[in-house]
């Protein structure tokens, strides 16, 4: 706390506004446009990479925010004052970084699949800029953000070092995809089981069981695509690529919100949006890329 306090005490609105613009890069929102680009326009294999660091990375993330319990800053030191823009946004346990674990899968992934070192300078630099900003914004503290990027480095290096030596995304599908999907399941079973014994809250299983939808929702359409569909995301016309990225991302967005009007709000009614939303940027959209190709 000490250091966050030492933070707070050089805020200027100057870097305040900087800070949010930084943690900016930490938002799932973010992740997942870029994702959605590098599967849908670029290099699908090394969104599958993505993927996998990002969902698995996320599930451990929540379970352990759910495990551990330990609040925000300003609840722990009612003397401490974080920034209030970034209060609105900081849902959840304290422990840890749910921004540093977005921002450390996304940009360790693609360092690991560039050769030049100042791209790779760069991702590590966004990274330390989002870890960073969520302790100057008083929402984490340095354990949070350290103990995030070290875990989610871990399970980033691994995923990497599987998908290049051990051709995880070309053999083993069924396999992969019940593990995960089993990983998820218990996950969410393990939420719902502390929210049922009063344990935690409603907002706090919400967030996990969102995370374990999405997790189940990806190892079955990654199953799906790469079994089944198998579209390319190539194409000639570097015009087609920005028509079919603006289509499907103009359309995820309707379905996040209309389903989300449609549904309610409830922990079973979240976990079904995560799910279909994963599944239409997985495997219905690439399915209608590879069947109207030529018309895009």
């Amino acid at each position: 706390m000490e250091f966050l306090k030492l933070l707070e005490s050089i805020r200027t609105p100057l870097l305040d506004r900087l800070s949010i613009l930084l943690t900016f890069f930490g938002e799932e929102v973010i992740v997942l446009a870029i994702i959605c680009f590098l599967y849908w326009c670029y290099n699908k294999r090394l969104a599958y990479g993505i993927c996998f660091s990002f969902f698995a990375s996320g599930l451990l993330v929540q379970t352990l925010k759910i495990t551990f319990r330990i609040p925000r800053p300003w609840v722990r030191d009612s003397s401490f004052i974080a920034v209030k823009k970034a209060v609105t946004t900081a849902t959840g346990y304290s422990f840890p970084s749910g921004h540093t674990q977005c921002a450390t899968a996304l940009y360790s992934t693609l360092a690991w699949n560039t050769k030049r070192t100042r791209n790779r300078v760069l991702c590590f630099l966004i990274i330390f800029c989002v870890m960073f900003s969520r302790m100057y914004l008083g929402v984490h503290t340095p354990l949070d953000v350290l103990v995030s990027f070290s875990l989610t480095l871990i399970l980033s290096l691994v995923t990497n070092y599987l998908v290049a030596h051990f051709e995880l995304l070309d053999k083993n599908y069924k396999r992969t995809a019940i593990v995960l999907s089993v990983i998820s399941i218990a996950i969410a079973a393990y939420s719902l089981i502390l929210l049922q014994h009063s344990v935690i809250d409603a907002k706090y299983a919400a967030d996990c069981c969102k995370a374990a939808a999405s997790g189940i929702g990806f190892s079955i359409g990654w199953y799906i695509e790469s079994c089944y569909i198998r579209f390319s995301e190539q194409t000639t016309y570097p015009s087609r690529q920005v028509i079919k990225f603006l289509i499907g991302i103009g359309i995820t967005v309707l379905l996040k919100v209309g389903l989300k009007a449609i549904l309610g709000d409830s922990i079973p009614a979240d976990m079904l949006r995560y799910f279909i939303l994963v599944l239409w940027i997985t495997t219905a959209y690439p399915y209608f890329l590879k069947r109207f190709e030529s018309k895009l």
